[in-house]
């Protein structure tokens, strides 16, 4: 028995973070939030703080984090994880003063296969454009030739 209640005691004392912060999908969760919607994909918080003090909380706790892109958009700012990470965004929203909706979303495949086929089309869109320029090219060129070759062919 002493010897687990020494385990328990060292683990927590080695690993602080883990004994004190909360998280959701391995992403940050603000103490001072209240939980409005938890599924096993998103969670939505309402923190009684502003968008700024939201924002400073994410900043520190995700600055030693890899990958990590931070977008400002009018209504709201974006955490994104180009990573390996279980979660794929945070959003803090630029509501009302002093309530802040944070939202942490799950990496789904849905987004991941979107973007690999958006990406396979606009590849072939910019062959096709490249095809057409190349072709309409050719017969101004084969035009131009023909005409010259005329030309010479008569004088």
């Amino acid at each position: 028995m002493k010897n687990i209640v020494f385990v328990l005691v060292v683990l927590f004392l080695v690993f602080p973070a883990y004994s004190t912060a909360e998280d959701f999908l391995g992403a940050p969760v603000i103490p001072e939030g209240k939980v409005i919607q938890k599924t096993d994909s998103r969670l939505e918080i309402k923190a009684g703080l502003s968008h700024d003090e939201v924002l400073m909380f994410y900043k520190e706790a995700l600055k030693e984090a890899q990958d990590i892109k931070i977008r400002e958009w009018e209504d709201a700012t974006y955490i994104e994880d180009d990573g390996r990470r279980a979660w794929h965004s945070i959003t803090i929203s630029k509501g009302g003063k002093g309530e802040t909706n944070v939202v942490i979303a799950k990496d789904n495949w849905t987004w991941i296969i979107g973007t690999l086929v958006l990406r396979y089309i606009g590849v072939f869109a910019v062959l096709l454009v490249l095809f057409l320029g190349m072709s309409v090219s050719g017969r101004i060129i084969s035009g131009v030739v023909k005409k010259a070759e005329a030309k010479k062919a008569e004088g």
